[in-house]
């Protein structure tokens, strides 16, 4: 942030440049083919997300936003007065309306790699909440980056937001590395606010991850499309398509593109060979009980504070503290 007075700004820490193109011929390059869950997101990717959490089969979008409804006025209270929302991953923000709505903080730093829709809903925020100091931050959250200055506005303490049920996309490893950073974040008397999606039957979560008007099909595939468009590759998405199943072992939903034959694809200059039947495995979404997601945040530092589910015990909202 720059100045008190300056209620908006946007800074953009270039999170793309070149470790795209790196991390796809990386993830190309393995023996069991992996492409990283983050670059679902261009502008017509982010488009097809937000159908897919309007699909009847995909529970966790509405049953977060009702939880949100439900328990904003609660946990706005245990935050207490005059904090940051640090929130990772914004996307269209819809749930953070619900938290700022009932928190008033002083300022909030939306975090996204999604750059245009990063930018279209850090304004929609500045314009809605004229009070409200704006500093949008286009980095890879996953990844060290710097976050603006926020002294001016003398915050008591720092939330770091992180809805959604992204956790999910990390191994357990990671997603306990990308903790114990949160809370490096959050600091000393700091926060973390985080959805989790909880274990359920198979049944619910197969269909959750293969709606029927072929949405999800689609984001998917859509990564072949801005490989193409930005890397100059020549994938034809007509070749492949979307396998996702929960593995019950694992406790997580996996998505694939699978190759409907053997070929070749080219990307910035390199040779990828595919069998028929060879998949790109393209994400994770692990699930947790309350009490395995209590032991990561304790094993990464933080201190389990309070825990909010819906009756239906689909999905969790974990309030976290840091000791001072």
């Amino acid at each position: 942030m720059k100045q008190p007075g300056e209620r908006f700004a946007f800074f953009d820490r270039h999170p793309d440049t070149g470790s795209f193109l790196a991390d796809v011929v990386a993830g190309l390059s393995l023996p069991r083919k992996a492409l990283p869950a983050k670059y679902f997101y261009d502008a017509r990717g982010s488009r097809l997300f937000e159908a897919i959490c309007r699909a009847p089969e995909y529970y966790p979008t509405r049953t977060e936003t009702a939880l949100m409804n439900a328990r904003a006025a609660t946990m706005a209270r245990r935050l207490g007065p005059r904090c940051v929302v640090i929130e990772y991953g914004s996307g269209s923000g819809s749930k953070t309306r619900i938290l700022v709505d009932a928190l008033d903080p002083v300022a909030y730093v939306p975090i996204d790699i999604a750059r245009v829709q990063l930018r279209r809903t850090a304004a929609q925020f500045a314009r809605a909440f004229p009070g409200l100091a704006v500093a949008a931050v286009c980095a890879d959250y996953s990844r060290p980056f710097r976050l603006p200055r926020l002294a001016g506005f003398a915050p008591r303490r720092r939330v770091v937001y992180f809805p959604g049920s992204t956790i999910g996309n990390f191994t357990p490893a990671e997603a306990a590395a990308f903790l114990a950073n949160a809370r490096r974040v959050a600091g000393p008397g700091g926060a973390m606010l985080i959805g989790v999606d909880l274990k359920k039957d198979a049944a619910r979560l197969n269909a959750a991850y293969n709606d029927a008007a072929g949405v999800t099909a689609a984001f998917n595939l859509n990564l072949l499309v801005r490989i193409n468009r930005e890397l100059g590759a020549d994938f034809d998405p007509a070749a492949f398509r979307h396998l996702a199943f929960y593995d019950a072992a694992r406790g997580r939903v996996e998505m694939h593109l699978v190759s409907l034959k053997a070929q070749r694809v080219r990307v910035a200059g390199r040779v990828f060979r595919f069998r028929g039947g060879e998949t790109i495995h393209t994400e994770n979404s692990c699930k947790y009980s309350v009490a395995e997601f209590r032991r990561l945040a304790v094993g990464a530092g933080f201190e389990p504070a309070a825990c909010w589910t819906d009756t239906g015990r689909l999905f969790s909202v974990h309030y976290l503290t840091v000791p001072r």
